[in-house]
């Protein structure tokens, strides 16, 4: 799957980064860095509660 984040939607909560800080990138302030990659197995599980857990909803799934 194809993980993107709009960093123009992100506040800061670094929810994303809590869950998944294997996938997820946050600044010195808490806010995501823009994202475009791909991921696998075992990190699925991982990066879905990411993406849930952001109450922006700045992640995306293709």
């Amino acid at each position: 799957m194809r993980l993107t984040i709009d960093a123009g939607k992100c506040t800061g909560h670094a929810r994303c980064w809590e869950t998944a800080p294997d996938v997820f990138d946050i600044d010195d302030h808490g806010y995501a860095l823009p994202l475009d990659r791909e991921v696998h197995e075992p990190l699925d599980e991982a990066v879905r509660a990411g993406i849930a857990a952001c109450p922006e909803r700045a992640i995306s799934v293709h």
